[in-house]
């Protein structure tokens, strides 16, 4: 019965978070068709079965973490033994006949897509989806339940359990739905189920799930179960049945929840590791400048009024970002990398533009590739899609590796400016802060202008200040006056 292996779909992958299931047991599926979306260190991925079939078992849960290698589905059915043949009348001889029995046909292999590596054992590309089809001991014949509370659980239970689930079938009495050598199990015999985080709320508000009666689809203890019986709303036996006299007090503290815990997992944890990673291997100098933003902001007015920008956002960190691009050009050094094993400097002689995107999972900074050779427009349209993909959490690995040289927008959030750190593989991040209309200086007269300001954080182990600082004033020239940008 082919299992389908969680597979590595980014760079050196370990594990993955089971996000949601798009098939459920007894579908039938094609090959390629989306099974199940996972979240990696990097990115929300989905994943194609190299599989046709009918699904017969999810073997892990949603929201749960696993390693990669390890099986998360069951497509398929185990061909079923040859039966007997019915006994016939034999002419020949006792003494004549033949003492070993006729070998039997072999099964009709199922249906695999040859073209896709990780389905056929090809090499290339192997890490893309599950291949490997794992040893597995015998699963059990289908076995009677009764219809309590209790038998559904063990059969639910089941279900979850590598190698163990059986189809649920009606029956008379419950102990041919446990295992012959157990005596009829209690409550507390029977593991129930929770999903991982509702098993850790249970933990911090100290409530024992063996004495919840479930109240989630398949039998399973919901969030809101563990924080009734927390609160005292609900009250709980030992058999796990709603006590009969809710207004009786429980002999526990009655406690409110003062405090969650939330496991640092997927991008979140992938953004700490590479914080750390670059916060402290490379020296961070920060520099600053105010400018006078307005000439942008009335570029951003006449830009969205042209007919070739109709379709596409315009905004100042458009002109920001094509500032960027032209004042790398005067300054290569920004656009780099420090190789440490080496110990030497790499110049980058593209620009692949990174842009920092919040998500509800974190971080991301997905770049636009190749974007110094692309026009205002085709920039435009590129960072429309990178943004609106980065917010529906669809960023692929692939659109997050390679990144040149990062933008940070904090100004969206209404901040001044801040103190960014570089990302690993660069050597520099900009950092744009709000446009506010603020008093100005213009000539002798103190006008309200449009203004911004701009911080550059580099790495100091090869970019010195005055690199630095002529980076930082050619893209702040820009932005106070978009027409010198046609010098670079």
């Amino acid at each position: 019965m082919p299992e389908y292996l969680l597979p590595d779909v980014g760079e050196g992958l370990t594990e993955a978070e089971i996000v949601a299931w798009k098939v459920k047991v007894g579908d039938t599926i094609a090959i390629n068709d989306i099974v199940v979306e996972i979240e990696t260190a990097k990115s929300i991925v989905e994943l194609p079965s190299p599989y046709a079939g009918e699904v017969t078992a999810l073997l892990v849960e949603e929201g749960q973490t696993v390693d990669v290698g390890t099986p998360i589905i069951r497509i398929g059915a185990d061909s079923p033994a040859a039966s007997p043949a019915a006994p016939t009348e034999d002419p020949t001889p006792p003494d004549v006949r033949p003492t070993e029995p006729a070998p039997a046909e072999p099964a009709a292999p199922m249906e695999i897509d040859l073209s896709n590596p990780a389905a056929s054992g090809g090499g290339e590309g192997e890490s893309l989806v599950g291949r490997t089809k794992a040893d597995r001991g015998p699963t059990r014949r289908p076995r009677k339940v009764a219809s309590g509370t209790l038998a559904t659980h063990i059969q639910t239970q089941g279900a979850f359990e590598t190698g163990l689930a059986s189809p649920m079938v009606e029956a008379e009495d419950l102990e041919d739905a446990v295992p012959a050598q157990a005596a009829r199990p209690t409550a507390a015999d029977v593991r129930v189920l929770a999903k991982p985080p509702v098993r850790k709320l249970a933990k911090d508000l100290g409530v024992d799930l063996t004495t919840l009666a479930p109240t989630g689809p398949g039998g399973t203890i919901t969030r809101d179960d563990v924080t009734s019986a927390a609160d005292g709303s609900a009250g709980v036996t030992s058999a796990g049945g709603h006590d009969p006299h809710p207004e009786r007090p429980v002999a526990r503290e009655d406690r409110g929840v003062r405090e969650t815990r939330e496991p640092v997992k997927g991008v979140r944890k992938m953004m700490a590791q590479a914080m750390v990673g670059s916060a402290f291997s490379a020296p961070h100098v920060t520099e600053w400048v105010t400018i006078d933003a307005t000439a942008t902001v009335e570029l951003v007015e006449r830009l969205k009024a042209r007919r070739e920008f109709r379709d596409v956002k315009v905004s100042p960190l458009l002109v920001l970002a094509k500032a960027v691009l032209l004042a790398v050009r005067r300054t290569p050094e920004i656009n780099s990398e420090w190789d440490e094993d080496s110990q030497e400097v790499v110049l980058k002689h593209y620009v692949n533009l990174g842009i920092a995107a919040a998500t509800p999972r974190g971080l991301v900074v997905p770049n636009v590739k190749d974007a110094d050779r692309l026009s205002l427009l085709e920039l435009a349209g590129a960072l429309g899609e990178l943004t609106a993909t980065a917010r529906e959490g669809r960023t692929q690995p692939a659109e997050m590796a390679g990144g040149t040289f990062t933008i940070t927008n904090v100004g969206v959030f209404g901040v001044d400016a801040g103190t960014p750190i570089i990302n690993p593989g660069e050597s520099a991040i900009l950092c744009f802060g709000a446009i506010k209309k603020q008093p100005w200086v213009v000539g002798d007269d103190i006008v309200a202008r449009h203004v911004t300001t701009l911080a550059l954080s580099f790495d100091h182990r090869h970019i010195d200040g005055e690199k630095g600082s002529r980076f930082l004033a050619d893209v702040a020239g820009i932005l106070e006056d978009p027409a010198s940008g046609l010098l670079f």
